[in-house]
C-alpha cells in the first residue's frame, strides 16, 4: 500500500441536538442547540480530512436543510462526499443527547428507515487495495448498515487493502447477536484496533487489560490502541508501547472525543508520521475536541492541535 491511502468510512450520518441543561434525562423542557453535524463514521473522517488524509464518505442523507448542513461541513473540510446519497424521499437521521453531572449521558437516535440506513456504495468509488476502511461498531447495530458495511470490508481486505475499527461496543450492541458477529468479524480483519477501556470490559469481561491487549495482539491486528477518555491513552506495536497522559481540559461536550482522536491518529499514520506522533497528536485532538458543544465541533487542523501543545508545554513549565 502506498504513502497517503484514501481513508474511507461507510456508515451513519445524522444531525444532533445537545441539551445545555444537565440531569434531564431528556425527558424535561430545556435548550437544545444545534443541528450539529454528526454519525460516528462522519464525525471520524472530518478529523481526518482536517489533517491532510485523502478521504472518501460512504453514507446517506436526506435532501433537506439537516443533510445540506452536514455536508456543507463535510465539503468544507475536504472530505470526500462522492459516496454520499441524496436521498429525495427519507429524511436526514437525528440525535438527541443530554448529559448528567457523573459523566453520563442519555441518547435517542432517529436513524431506522431514514436516509441515514437508505444509500447505495457506489461501484468503482474506492481502489480497494489502496483504502483503510475505518469501521464503526456503532453502525453495526444497525441491520440496514451492516450488510454494505461487511460487503465493503471484505472486498478491501481481499484486494490488500486495511481495515481499522472502533469496536465502541456499547450494551444495546451485545445483546444483538448479529451485530455482536459483526464486530468479531471486523476485530479479526483489523490491522488497527482502537478500543476504549470501557471496550475492554465488554469484549473481555474475565482479563485484565494487559491481558486484553495480549489477545488483541494475537489477531491480525499490528496497532493497538486504548483510548481512556480523561486519563489519557496507550498505543501499542509489537514490542513498541507509548503511555500518553491525558490533557487537563475543561469538558463541555465528551461526545465525538473518541472519534476525533481515532481520525487524527490514522490519519498521520496514513501519511508516514510515527506510533510516537500520531499519539501525540490523537491524543492532543481528543482533549481540545471536548472544550466545544457539539460532536464535530471539537475537531481541530494540525496548526490548532500544535498551538494547544504548545500551551500545554508552557503551562508545565511554569
Amino acid at each position: 500500500m502506498r504513502q497517503n491511502p484514501v481513508i474511507a468510512t461507510v456508515g451513519e450520518i445524522l444531525v444532533e441536538f445537545v441539551s445545555h441543561q444537565k440531569n434531564c434525562g431528556l425527558k424535561t423542557i430545556a435548550d437544545y442547540s444545534g443541528p450539529y453535524p454528526s454519525g460516528a463514521p462522519a464525525i471520524f473522517l472530518d478529523q481526518a480530512a482536517r489533517m491532510g488524509a485523502r478521504t472518501e464518505m460512504i453514507g446517506g442523507v436526506g435532501d433537506d436543510g439537516f443533510g445540506h448542513a452536514v455536508l456543507d461541513r463535510l465539503n468544507a473540510d475536504g472530505v470526500g462526499t462522492r459516496g454520499v446519497t441524496v436521498d429525495d424521499s427519507r429524511s436526514t437521521g437525528t440525535a438527541f443527547v443530554s448529559y448528567y453531572d457523573d459523566g453520563s449521558r442519555d441518547f435517542i437516535f432517529h436513524m431506522a428507515e431514514t436516509a441515514s440506513d437508505h444509500f447505495k456504495v457506489p461501484q468503482g468509488l474506492l481502489d480497494l487495495g489502496q483504502t483503510i476502511l475505518h469501521v464503526s461498531a456503532a453502525s453495526l447495530g444497525n441491520a440496514r448498515m451492516r450488510g454494505p458495511i461487511l460487503e465493503t470490508m471484505r472486498a478491501v481486505d481481499a484486494a490488500g487493502g486495511k481495515i481499522c475499527c472502533d469496536p465502541n461496543a456499547r450494551p444495546e450492541l451485545m445483546r444483538d447477536l448479529a451485530a455482536r458477529d459483526a464486530l468479531e468479524e471486523a476485530m479479526e480483519r483489523s490491522t488497527y484496533l482502537m478500543p476504549s477501556t470501557s471496550d475492554l470490559d465488554f469484549l473481555f469481561p474475565d482479563l485484565s487489560e494487559d491481558a486484553a491487549i495480549e489477545k488483541l495482539l494475537q489477531s491480525k491486528a499490528e496497532i493497538i490502541v486504548i483510548k481512556r477518555g480523561a486519563a489519557g491513552a496507550t498505543v501499542v506495536s509489537g514490542a513498541e508501547r507509548h503511555e500518553f497522559r491525558g490533557h487537563k481540559v475543561e469538558e463541555i461536550d465528551p461526545t465525538g472525543a473518541g472519534d476525533c482522536f481515532g481520525g487524527t491518529f490514522i490519519a498521520l499514520l496514513a501519511q508516514g508520521a510515527s506510533l510516537f506522533e500520531a499519539g501525540t497528536m490523537a491524543n492532543a485532538a481528543g482533549a481540545l475536541a471536548v472544550t466545544r458543544r457539539g460532536p464535530m465541533e471539537g475537531n481541530s487542523a494540525p496548526s490548532e492541535l500544535a498551538r494547544f501543545l504548545d500551551a500545554k508545554k508552557s503551562e508545565s513549565a511554569t
